[in-house]
């Protein structure tokens, strides 16, 4: 599951325990609840931390979840039902209006990876832990979302390829080199100390949280189509 909890100006939104937070129904709605009791609590100054415990940022969907339906049918429906809820998750973070950042110490699958680039920024664990994208190892096709973030949040087409035509295992210092995280570190606290730093920085700008998700959402406006985001316009101080 997930806990909350606010220091100062912080929220660390933490994925507990040591399995691999895989996201099925029950941590999805753990990390629903997380987001809007976050976005109630708001002000000038908030910014947010995802964090997990254990070597698993997420390696994505609960597939054994799924197979437990105990026919391919109900496991392909239990696996779309995953697709469904999880989409309000990730277009709650989109329009979350606070600055986020995700700290990445360990592996971050599919949609585990799209977890963390759901954040503005991404720090990732060097020494430990890979970015993959598995559809195609799993001869799955990509949610329509899922590509929507990809195109818009993966900036390079050598990263988009490497990342979905090649399910290539990214450790930290690729995925740098790639431009699909914002930092590497060494290890664990090297990476929430880098985050946490980070988010103290960007607190300390006090920046209108309103106008701070508009601005995101106008950056990647094929997210906001898919997700159904509308876009406000913003008024002139000039």
């Amino acid at each position: 599951m997930c806990s909350l909890e606010k220091r100062g100006d912080i929220f660390y939104l933490t994925l507990t325990g040591v399995d691999e937070h895989r996201l099925n129904p029950a941590l999805i709605s753990s990390i629903a609840a997380s987001l809007a009791e976050v976005k109630s609590k708001v002000d000038r100054g908030s910014v947010l931390i995802t964090k997990a415990e254990g070597n698993f940022f997420s390696n994505g969907f609960d597939f054994k979840y799924a197979q437990a339906a105990g026919s391919p049918e109900g496991a392909m429906d239990r696996l779309k039902h995953m697709v469904e809820v999880f989409k309000p998750v990730a277009a709650e973070l989109i329009s979350l209006p606070m600055p986020t950042i995700a700290s990445v110490t360990g592996h971050a699958a599919a949609a585990g990876l799209m977890l963390a680039i759901c954040h503005d920024y991404v720090a990732m664990r060097s020494d430990r832990g890979v970015l993959y994208m598995s559809e195609l190892d799993l001869g799955l096709p990509l949610p329509e979302y899922f590509t929507a973030l990809i195109r818009s949040k993966v900036g390079s087409r050598a990263a988009r390829r490497s990342l979905v035509l090649q399910s290539a295992k990214l450790r930290a210092g690729e995925a740098l080199g790639l431009g699909l995280i914002d930092s590497a570190h060494a290890g664990t606290k090297d990476t929430v100390d880098a985050a946490e730093q980070l988010a103290e920085t960007l607190s300390k700008r006090r920046w209108d949280g309103k106008i701070y998700a508009d601005l995101r959402k106008a950056l990647i406006p094929e997210v906001c189509l898919v997700f159904g985001l509308t876009e406000n316009v913003l008024p002139s101080r000039l």
